[in-house]
């Protein structure tokens, strides 16, 4: 792993909050950093993310992750299928403490380290679930399902689509807009948005796939 300078970091981060002009408090920038931290620690031993170099980590994880925010406006309650190392459930988390965020992935190692940051970093409004998707069952439904890179589109609402609260949302974190997955949709769920992202620093398409159910 390439060296962790603190404060070249911060400030590659704050300048893309300022130019995606995101409302991110230096507190919750701080926070952002101590996750980054965490996570660069954790990954040499859990394989959280591929990448290696921590000012990568901070433009194609949390950067591209903040990028996304504004498109939960509104929402209360959402969960992150395949949360991975905790994109983009804990930087929603983070940049938005009035949500409550859920994440869930089958790999153990992953949920151990998502529940070490919501311990350290003390994130109250976060929950992590191991297990599939489909066992997941809740009594308050999610306005909200996100993933980031988990699955065909078809595959992840056809997984979660139980856990969505009526007049609810997937929001799916894409690369490029995938027309052959949006197309293998099942019949009672539609594309309702398409949203290109820019990321500062990130030379790669990002969209925002938005899908709700078929009335």
């Amino acid at each position: 792993m390439r060296g962790f300078d603190r404060a070249l970091l911060s400030k590659v981060l704050a300048d893309g909050i300022i130019e995606m002009k995101l409302d991110v408090s230096e507190a919750q920038q701080g926070q952002l950093m101590d996750y980054l931290a965490l996570m660069a620690k954790w990954n040499s031993v859990y394989n959280l993310t591929s990448l290696r170099d921590p000012m990568q980590m901070v433009t194609h994880h949390l950067l591209d992750s903040l990028a996304a925010v504004p498109a939960f406006a509104g929402a209360r309650k959402v969960l992150d299928v395949g949360a991975g190392g905790g994109l983009p459930g804990i930087v929603l988390a983070i940049s938005r403490p009035d949500m409550k965020v859920s994440m869930i992935d089958t790999v153990h190692k992953k949920t151990a380290f998502l529940t070490q940051v919501k311990a350290e970093l003390g994130l109250a409004n976060v929950s992590v679930h191991t297990k599939k998707v489909q066992d997941l069952e809740v009594s308050d439904k999610f306005d909200v399902i996100t993933s980031r890179a988990f699955a065909d589109l078809s595959d992840f609402v056809e997984w979660s689509g139980h856990l969505l609260a009526e007049g609810g949302r997937f929001i799916a974190l894409k690369g490029v807009a995938p027309s052959e997955e949006r197309e293998r949709l099942p019949a009672d769920w539609k594309v309702t948005g398409l949203q290109p992202l820019q990321v500062p620093r990130l030379g790669a398409e990002r969209h925002l796939v938005f899908i709700e159910r078929n009335h």
